[in-house]
């Protein structure tokens, strides 16, 4: 970005001063939560696509599809896999772009594998390999963790970032449980017959329109990223290069907390995304999806006591 056109941005803040309690009072408290609550928005989306699978493919063979459990099981892992690896690059985004620039990029491009999986679930001849690179797709959403959380810290006083990322965090990750809950629900309503999206009739007499899964997020996507874009901020003091970025990987502290993180997180969205699945093959009389969502919605209420002791009290159980 040239300097002129820094001038002319007026989304653009050139002189972010969180510490100042002056400022902080006056201006930059107002601007700070603005900018976290649409990022809670685009987050919280960003979750409902990174897990929907979980959902979807305990039903894709209830809609003429054969595929074997340990395909339905990998369609399930492969998101966290891929949004897993996608953090690593997702973390210097930020600095590099701006938060504005890059929330609205990695919120609109979700739309790409929602109307992809929508599409495809009405053609029973779609092939495996097919539903495989969608939900490899869906681990960009995954991936937008990492640069959310980096973002908001940014806009906060040190003193407040804990409380700020909590939100944000705890808030998004909300999403795995809405999503576990919306999705149950919009495969039985006729929302896209419109477009001619048409549901498969089920032996109980009810009819599944499993496509509504994935295409129910993709207008609220398209809202958050107009409302990202027009409402939040570049903070100028936040950009560097990668070889700033750097340095941070020869801190002792950020290899443990990547390994407590492994073990805490790691399980959260495993268990998450794996819960339903298993349930249903182990209990396959039960209508696991009515329940599934209750785990990941206390892990994310759970993310705002955060601190020491429950983390590793977390990771040891």
């Amino acid at each position: 970005m040239s300097v002129q056109n820094d001038k002319d941005n007026h989304y653009l803040l050139n002189n972010w001063r969180p510490e100042n309690k002056a400022f902080w009072e006056n201006k930059g408290q107002a601007i700070a939560r603005r900018n976290l609550w649409i990022s809670v928005a685009c987050l919280l989306l960003a979750f409902c696509v990174w897990m929907l699978f979980s959902a979807v493919a305990v039903n894709l063979n209830k809609v003429g599809f054969h595929f074997t459990t340990d395909q339905l099981f990998l369609l399930t892992a492969l998101p966290s896999l891929s949004g897993a690896i996608l953090r690593v690059p997702y973390s210097f985004m930020v600095p590099l772009f701006g938060g504005r620039y890059w929330t609205v990029l990695s919120t609109v491009i979700l739309v790409v594998p929602c109307i992809w999986l929508g599409v495809a679930i009405q053609n029973i001849t779609t092939p495996f390999w097919v539903f495989i690179i969608i939900a490899l797709l869906c681990g960009f959403a995954g991936a937008n963790f990492a640069s959310s959380m980096g973002n908001i810290s940014f806009f906060f006083p040190k003193a407040k970032q804990g409380s700020a990322l909590g939100v944000n965090g705890g808030l998004g990750n909300l999403g795995v449980s809405v999503m576990q809950m919306v999705a149950p629900a919009v495969i039985f309503l006729p929302l896209f017959t419109f477009l001619g999206v048409h549901g498969v009739t089920q032996p109980d007499g009810s009819t599944i329109t499993l496509s509504n899964a994935a295409l129910v997020w993709v207008p609220l996507l398209l809202l958050a990223t107009v409302a990202a874009w027009f409402g939040m901020n570049d903070i100028a003091g936040s950009k560097a290069s990668i070889r700033d970025q750097l340095p941070v990987l020869k801190r002792p502290h950020m290899w443990l907390l990547s390994l407590l993180y492994l073990a805490t997180f790691g399980s959260f969205i495993g268990f998450s995304a794996g819960f339903a699945m298993l349930a249903k093959t182990q209990f396959p009389a039960v209508d696991i999806l009515k329940l599934a969502f209750f785990g990941p919605f206390i892990g994310a209420l759970a993310r705002s006591f955060g601190g020491s002791s429950p983390t590793v009290s977390a990771a040891c159980g």
